[in-house]
């Protein structure tokens, strides 16, 4: 099955005072870390949701075949990024049976744990969550059947609501470390 990532970066990181998608992590940044372990899992093609500071983060994107999505609409939300990168995907990859959605400010995620979404999705068709702190989230792939839901959504409302609503079954992928994320500078501290 094809499945298609979109890396949603395109937040102002308000709280934390600095662009978290150019923070430095085990010799990378964490969007440039994003990307790559997203290409790793074999998802393909990789877009990039970029917002904030638009120009400097695209710049910095070090993958050749990594595909930099503006979302001018980034203010009012994730809702809006993840709209964005749908709208986008239709166009780049009209075919894909499947979109994995991940953050770039979730620096415990590996290969492996892509892997394993990817894998679940395949084995049936369902959303694939990684399941963390009580919660089922993202990084998650959802199948085209939860793909207009998806370019609908809009404001702060994220994909989890539509894991939520379950549209369609849900398969749970443990992901240990997933509730650690980078909003705040004492988030920082997280990257050790």
């Amino acid at each position: 099955m094809s499945v298609a990532a979109i890396v949603l970066a395109a937040g102002g990181s308000r709280r934390l005072g600095q662009p978290k998608q150019l923070l430095a992590y085990r010799g990378e940044t964490l969007l440039n870390r994003a990307i790559r372990i997203a290409s790793e899992s074999g998802a393909s093609p990789v877009l990039a949701v970029l917002g904030a500071e638009f120009e400097s983060i695209r710049r910095s994107i070090q993958s050749p075949t990594a595909i930099p999505v503006h979302n001018d609409r980034w203010r009012q939300g994730m809702g809006s990024s993840i709209a964005a990168g749908m709208r986008a995907l239709a166009v780049c990859a009209p075919d894909a049976e499947g979109v994995l959605l991940l953050s770039c400010d979730q620096p415990r995620i590996t290969v492996e744990h892509l892997h394993a979404l990817i894998a679940a999705f395949e084995a049936a068709p369902a959303i694939a969550a990684s399941a963390y702190a009580g919660v089922n989230g993202v990084p998650a792939v959802f199948p085209r059947e939860a793909f207009d839901l998806l370019r609908d959504l809009h404001g702060d409302k994220g994909a989890r609501s539509i894991i939520e609503a379950a549209v369609c079954p849900v398969v749970a992928v443990i992901f240990p470390g997933g509730d650690v994320d980078i909003d705040a500078p004492e988030d920082l501290a997280k990257l050790d």
